[in-house]
Parts: C-alpha cells; structure tokens; sequence
C-alpha cells in the first residue's frame, strides 16, 4: 500500500487537513500520501485522457461495478425455517421497544410511519439478502460467543475457501437501542463474496444494558474472532474492526479500552496488535458535542444519558475525549491505523464527528483519516449505495484497504462481475427522501 500513490482533494473547510478527503470538485488537485492508495485494480483501463483519470469519484452507476451479491451455492433447509419467524419477531419487537421508548408524540408517530414506508421501499432487496441470510450454506448464524443475552455472531463464509482469508469484524448500529447482528448482512454478504469473512458481532441493547455493557460484548465478540476465525478459515493476522453509526461508538470504546488495559498490563484476552485497521461508518465519537444534536432529532436528553450512564460517564465513553487526555498517550501509542468514513449529507451525525476524531487521533500520533462522501446521508453508504448496483466507492475503498498488500486478490478484484441491483432506482430515491434518519 505504501507504494501507491492516491489522489487527495482537500475540503474547503480543512484546507489545512492532509488526512481528511472529500469527494468534491475542486479547482486544484494535490497530491498526497493517504492511507488509502489508489492500485490499478480499479483504473479505468479504457480512459483515453489524463482529465479523466484524474476525476473526482462519484457515486454513479457504471457498468464496470467491482461487486456481484451471488446467490448461487445456496440451498433451502426446510431445517431453519422455525429460525426464521424468531429472527422476524425480534426485528419487529425491536422496532416497536424504540417507538416506546422514544415516546408516542406526533413527531415519534409520523417518524415511525416514514420508517415504515422506508423499510417498504427498499423491501426487494431485503426480500433478498433475507433469503440469502437464512438459506445460505455460507453464513453461520448464531454462534454463541458468551455467556450473556444476545452474546450471538453470524459468520459470512466466501465460497473460495483456499487459503486464509482477511476478516472483518463488524459491529452494527441501531441508535443503542435496536441494534441487531442481521443489520450487517448486506455488509457480509458483499465482502464474502470478494473473499473475506465477516463476523457481525450481536450485542445487548438498551434497556437490557447500557453503554458499558454494550462495550464489553462488543469487545468479547472481538476476542472471540481473533481466538477462533482459524477454525473458520480466517487468518488471525489480518483482523480489521468496523463499525457503523452507534456501532462505530461502540467498536471505537472497545479498541480504545482493550489498549488501555494493556498499556496498564492488565491480563487481556485479545490484543490491539492483532487488528490491522479499524474503520468507523457514519460514527459519534464525542457525545459532549452530540447530546444537544441528538435531542433536536428525538433522541432525548434523558434518554441518551440512561444509554450513556449518565453525564459523569460521557468522558469515558467518549473516544476523542479520551484520545487528548495526557494520561492516555501510552494506551493510545497502541491503536491500529484508524480511517474514519462519512456522508456530508448526513443529518443524523455531522460529518465534524469523523473529522474531529480524526483530527485528534493524528494530535496523538496514530495514524488516521477522514475520508467524506459528497452528499451522502446516513443510510446512503450502508443501505441504499449497495442496493443501487454497479460501482461504490465506500466499498472500493474497503476492498483496496484489505486487499491492498495481496497482489492476487486484487487482479482478482478487477476481473470480479459487475454488482448486480437489488432495488430499482425510483424506488431508490423515494426512501432517500423519505428516510426518518
């Protein structure tokens, strides 16, 4: 990866900011060495000019898409089918424990009827990668990793299975409340079948625990990947940690805390030095700056501090407050090479949360970076980018990353099918727009 080289557009507000990109027209180009570089595996080869080369990315729909969501190898077990009920009544369970937690006020009716119309539009997809989820030979589900409740991991399997394979462990979001391991599936399902394992890692939520629960079944969950993805296939030295939205806060505690414990040689069951990268999607890292925000957008005051522990623990679980404090740069020194991602249209956490992370995170000495996605929300990196199809530079650039030193598998990478669509494109922009999030 070092060897790459990678274009860099700097935004207009950080123009001082090597480390953070935005994919935005820009005047001038500079050229720089971010962490991610840029391989010919996805250069367009038929580029008849220089200008074009040079282009700033877009999220376009392109023929020549890096991605295919293959159902093949799939078998139905008339076995799982009781599983799949129970998986359908907890989502539904959870979907309703937020409506009253939230409480039942007009702005919570009317958010929850969007939900619902949301999650309407984008159902050919979810029909989908449902059936894959549950019909599937190559995802495990289930697999116990603890002795608490929701103590559960899927595993997406590639279907090659030579060689060990690079694994991802994914913590999913949910706003702390209805976080679920299936959330990851699209995730999984995408990565596995460019060769990598995905362990989407299930944990507590809340009222059944709070932040410091949350943490400790994230970070067992991880402990678990790194002891036993051998058995599996994975290789237990490329390792990468991700989360997404209140899954990147919680990923983010769990790496911060396990290098705080060994900077203090306490026993550990897994170490920091195991994990190649951490990536946090769409994350929160101060919840200083985001209480105020989260109430404006329902999320309220009284509410997130019960989550959180109340106001005397926002310092603890807060990531970037922890990276600045003095008393931590030797558990910090530890951390893995962090790239923070995040949509400029995002409304349900600011872009400024990614890059301020990031900001304080090179401060101390860790190598990080911001990379921002114009005009994306909240959901169109996760949901609505991967079921479009055709090209998407946030999984490009997570392939890049954990391909980046295995020459094979990014020529590999280059001759991989187009990403087939899951959802037409109509429908596509009418849940954009009705999106609750």
């Amino acid at each position: 990866m070092k060897n790459a080289a990678a274009l860099l557009f700097r935004s207009e507000h950080d123009s001082a900011d090597d480390s953070t990109r935005i994919f935005m027209p820009s005047s001038s180009e500079i050229e720089t060495k971010p962490l991610i570089s840029k391989t010919p595996s996805y250069t367009n080869q038929n580029s008849t000019s220089d200008q074009k080369k040079k282009r700033r990315r877009r999220r376009v729909l392109s023929e020549t898409s890096v991605v295919t969501l293959s159902f093949g190898g799939t078998r139905r077990r008339f076995g799982r089918m009781t599983i799949a009920p129970s998986e359908t009544f907890l989502i539904t369970r959870l979907s309703f424990k937020l409506l009253a937690l939230l409480g039942v006020g007009y702005r919570w009716i009317m958010r929850f009827m969007a939900l619902g119309f949301y999650a309407f539009l984008l159902m050919p997809g979810f029909i989908q990668v449902g059936y894959y989820y549950f019909y599937s030979s190559r995802v495990r589900r289930s697999i116990v990793y603890g002795d608490q409740p929701r103590n559960r991991l899927d595993l997406y399997l590639p279907e090659n299975k030579d060689g060990a394979k690079p694994v991802v462990a994914f913590v999913t979001g949910g706003a702390w409340i209805i976080g679920y391991k299936a959330w990851g599936s699209l995730l999984g399902l995408q990565l596995s079948d460019r060769g990598i394992i995905v362990a989407c890692i299930d944990y507590r939520n809340f009222p059944q625990g709070t932040i410091g629960e949350m943490v400790q079944d994230a970070a067992q969950g991880i402990s678990f990947v790194c002891k036993n993805i051998a058995d599996y296939g994975g290789d237990p030295n490329r390792i990468y940690i991700m989360g997404q939205s209140a899954g990147a806060h919680i990923a983010s505690c769990a790496i911060l805390q396990q290098a705080i414990k060994e900077a203090a040689g306490e026993t550990i069951t897994w170490s920091v030095s195991q994990i190649k990268y951490y990536f946090g999607l769409s994350g929160g890292y101060n919840l200083f700056n985001l209480v105020d925000h989260f109430n404006s957008r329902g999320l309220y005051r009284s509410l997130f501090l019960g989550i959180m522990e109340g106001e005397e623990s926002l310092h603890q679980y807060s990531p970037e407050v922890v990276v600045k404090d003095p008393n931590r740069r030797n558990a910090v020194s530890l951390l893995p090479p962090i790239i923070l991602f995040h949509g400029t249209a995002d409304l349900s956490i600011p872009p400024d949360a990614s890059t301020s992370f990031a900001a304080a995170l090179r401060d101390a000495g860790v190598q990080s970076e911001a990379i921002l996605y114009e005009e994306k929300t909240h959901t169109d990196l996760f949901l609505q980018d991967p079921m479009r199809g055709g090209n998407d530079d946030l999984f490009e650039d997570l392939i890049r990353l954990i391909h980046g030193d295995d020459a094979e598998a990014l020529e590999r990478d280059v001759k991989a099918p187009p990403r087939r669509r899951l959802v037409p494109e109509c429908m596509l922009r009418l849940a954009r727009k009705v999106s609750p999030f």
